[in-house]
């Protein structure tokens, strides 16, 4: 039997929820920052470069396939501690230990931390929205969280970035301030009065498994994978390698690279915090398909601006960053809408106890996309060149395009 849950404990589990994801916010996304450090400090190419990304998201996808049904019966708080606590302990670890190598368990760590994490959060407001309505309103602030995260993150590790010597290991003591931040998460899940989630007493773990993979055969779940491993590649192809963009392209200085990559990241938090409104007068897949064409016209309007002759000496000045630097991470105005309204539409289409597996199911391909789009993308940057790579992008848009059309018929067709 669930438990009745009052109002104000309601509003403490979402707090909780919240501050868990800007935790995650600020670890995950870092990766791009991560990844042009470790260029820097490591001497590693941007190939090996590219590597973390992979550290991050395929234990996430593996984590999410073997444990996402399963999660229900261990406790989402419970859940929601594991991963806090070992987070906090690698971003302890990172500052003391220092090197590409601890790096990657650093990705690692955060990667099976977030799959309890995400699966947990996302199968919580489940438990704690009314209707659908407010479970997308919820959906979206919890997103919009996510973003300022993403935003306060490119900040925070641009102040340890020393802008005369970007190589020197001082940029590393910025994971202390992290895990007090993961710490303090820690305390305000320990403090919150999480519902009970509903689980069926007669199911095994195994027919909890099954029942995730069952859900795979649904046509409008197949769509549904579609669309959200080519956002997530778009996304982390864009986001990861823009400061690494920035400064091989543009010539702007590594402290600068990453604090404009910051307007990416704002750009996603008003998107997605105005989505919610804009979605209540707006059919979602109309509005979604004009997010998609505006990515693709603002792509192909700015990167032939990049084709300039890069600066002798890196920028260090904001008054000289060029036109460009300010214009392409405007992308994620349009970029935010799509992944929480698309999930959003997912999960209001299924019983709230397939919640956990669906979200399990989220998880797995949005590391599989997040993973690939930023191999491709930072494969390509190796071999020819940062406008290549983000040409590439027009590819996964177009069949971005394509896929909504389909999730749409598809759903069109599915009876709750």
């Amino acid at each position: 039997m669930v438990k009745a849950t009052t109002t104000e404990s309601k509003h403490l589990v979402f707090l909780s929820l919240i501050c868990t994801y800007v935790v995650f916010a600020i670890l995950l996304n870092s990766v791009g920052t991560v990844i042009l450090q470790s260029i820097e400090s490591f001497n590693v190419s941007k190939t090996q470069a590219s590597t973390l990304e992979g550290f991050k998201d395929l234990p996430i996808a593996i984590v999410s396939f073997l444990l996402a049904s399963w999660l229900p019966r261990f406790g989402f708080k419970r859940a929601l501690l594991t991963g806090l606590t070992i987070v906090t302990l690698s971003s302890v670890l990172m500052p003391l230990v220092g090197n590409f190598l601890m790096t990657k368990l650093l990705f690692l760590s955060v990667g099976v931390s977030f799959a309890l994490v995400k699966v947990s959060v996302y199968s919580s407001i489940g438990l704690i929205a009314d209707d659908a309505r407010q479970h997308a309103a919820k959906m979206n602030l919890l997103e919009g969280c996510f973003m300022v995260g993403v935003l306060s993150g490119y900040w925070i590790f641009s102040f340890f970035i020393n802008p005369d010597n970007p190589a020197s290991p001082e940029w590393l003591n910025v994971y202390w301030l992290v895990a007090i931040l993961c710490a303090i998460a820690l305390f305000v899940v320990l403090i919150s009065d999480f519902p009970a989630p509903e689980v069926t007493t007669t199911e095994s773990s195994f027919d909890s498994f099954k029942a995730m993979l069952s859900l795979v055969w649904l046509p409008f779940v197949v769509m549904f994978v579609c669309c959200a491993f080519f956002y997530v590649l778009i996304e982390q192809g864009l986001g990861t390698w823009l400061p690494t963009f920035n400064k091989d392209v543009l010539g702007l200085s590594n402290n600068i690279s990453v604090q404009i990559t910051s307007i990416f990241a704002a750009s996603l938090a008003v998107g997605r915090l105005s989505a919610g409104v804009i979605l209540n007068k707006v059919d979602w897949f109309v509005f979604l398909l004009v997010c998609v064409i505006a990515m693709a016209a603002l792509l192909l309007l700015t990167i032939p601006l990049t084709l300039q002759e890069r600066p002798d000496a890196a920028i260090t000045s904001w008054q000289a960053v060029p036109f460009a630097a300010w214009l392409l991470p405007l992308i994620g105005l349009f970029m935010a809408p799509i992944y929480p309204a698309i999930n959003s539409v997912v999960l209001s289409a299924l019983p709230k106890a397939q919640h956990a597996s669906m979200t399990g199911l989220i998880v797995i391909f949005s590391a599989l996309g997040g993973t690939f789009g930023s191999l491709v993308t930072g494969t390509v940057f190796d071999l020819f060149d940062g406008q290549t790579a983000f040409y590439t992008m027009l590819v996964p848009m177009a069949i971005l395009l394509l896929s909504l059309v389909f999730y749409r018929r598809a759903l069109s067709k599915t009876m709750y």
